[in-house]
């Protein structure tokens, strides 16, 4: 039995994205560490707190595009997304949506799917990975 190789390709991952979510979960307590003082309850906040931006930058660091045989397949950190057939994508070009997916950047492409499907994803080579994807369907529209 023998094993398709599979092209893997890691998201882009923005500071500045790291740097908002951040803000977002330690700004308030800077603050409330202020105003109320350190104590055992605000520590144990904190280092929920960690634990949870410890998870959300495992997910970040950890997303990656795998293309394996006429798969595309997503993950993102421990979530695995439905492979898409590589023969249904009909478009990627770049986008400027920041709706929530797969994508730890805000350079991101959109790839166009199936009938009226679409995933938003930020690989660092955008360039090499839409090749690859032409490499095995060349009916696929570029606009990158």
């Amino acid at each position: 039995m023998s094993k398709i190789s599979a092209q893997t390709y890691y998201s882009k991952v923005s500071l500045p994205l790291l740097g908002f979510i951040f803000l977002v979960f330690f700004g308030p307590m800077i603050q409330v560490g202020i105003k109320q003082g350190i104590d055992q309850s605000f520590v144990f906040v904190v280092l929920g707190l960690v634990v949870f931006y410890g998870l959300i930058l495992h997910m970040l660091y950890n997303t990656k595009y795998v293309i394996q045989g006429n798969q595309l397949k997503v993950f993102s950190g421990f979530i695995r997304f439905k492979p898409i057939d590589i023969q249904s994508i009909k478009k990627i070009e770049k986008t400027s949506n920041i709706i929530s997916a797969p994508a730890a950047s805000l350079d991101r492409i959109e790839v166009t799917y199936g009938r009226f499907d679409s995933l938003i994803i930020s690989p660092k080579d955008k360039a090499g990975f839409a090749q690859a994807l032409v490499e095995i369907n060349s009916d696929i529209t570029i606009k990158i």
